[in-house]
């Protein structure tokens, strides 16, 4: 077998990725998938870090919309990270596989508070850390709590699982003549309007010179072939 090309990484996964086919909530067939294509890639030797979303119970920006504050609408949200978080776990302690979670926001009855020093630590000994509760502040997407936690641990790569298999140049859906890009500079993602990440986590991974490989995490065997170094996906990078 190659040798993975990273050695450890940030895997952002959103919530709605969890949702599989149903319309909300938490596909237990599509999470345990997930969970055996991340296991796949611990057996490997790789650190994985995780950021995971909470559209898939809520989201702040709708809340908001409907007339609620946007800061506690945002709260809400984190709180919905932690859920799938704390599921995520459950679903990969069932599997064998060694992982603890961390928040953003103190909720130590449930989950551990983030402590960068012990997220490294726990990655160093082969565990996988999952970080709920976003950056702990309203007004912040969960991709950029990505780049942020993956600046912090020293990941040299942040991987975005997706619906679709990379970066396209309009709506592959309602394009049929849309193209996938095989690489992209941060400027051109940014210039361009892609919607890789949001601004502020393309600016910063772009500062930390922290590439960026949006693939899809429904392609069985995808995630292993992005850590393997293949050309999967698109790579956008300085």
């Amino acid at each position: 077998m190659s040798a993975p090309a990273y050695k450890r990484i940030l895997l952002k996964l959103s919530g709605e990725a969890l949702m599989g086919r149903d319309a909300y909530g938490i596909n237990r067939e599509t999470l345990a998938g997930i969970v055996d294509e991340i296991k796949a890639v611990a057996a490997m030797g790789v650190e994985i870090g995780v950021v995971i979303g909470g559209g898939n119970i809520f989201r702040g920006l709708a809340g908001s919309a409907s007339g609620m504050d946007r800061a506690t609408a945002d709260y809400v949200g984190m709180l919905a990270t932690v859920m799938n978080a704390v599921t995520l776990a459950d679903a990969m302690r069932q599997a064998d596989v060694a992982v603890r979670v961390q928040s953003a926001l103190n909720i130590e009855q449930v989950v551990e508070p983030y402590i960068r020093g012990k997220a490294i630590r726990y990655l160093e000994e082969g565990k996988i850390v999952i970080f709920g509760a976003g950056t702990g502040n309203p007004f912040f997407t969960t991709d950029t709590a990505a780049a942020l936690r993956g600046a912090e641990i020293g990941a040299q790569i942040v991987l975005k699982a997706t619906k679709v298999d990379g970066v396209y140049t309009a709506d592959p859906k309602k394009d049929p003549s849309a193209r996938r890009y095989d690489r992209l500079s941060f400027d051109e993602a940014i210039g361009r309007n892609l919607q890789v990440m949001d601004a502020t986590a393309l600016a910063l991974c772009r500062d930390q010179r922290l590439p960026i490989n949006v693939f899809s995490i429904f392609k069985p065997g995808a995630l292993k072939a992005v850590v393997l170094g293949e050309d999967e996906g698109t790579l956008v990078h300085c």
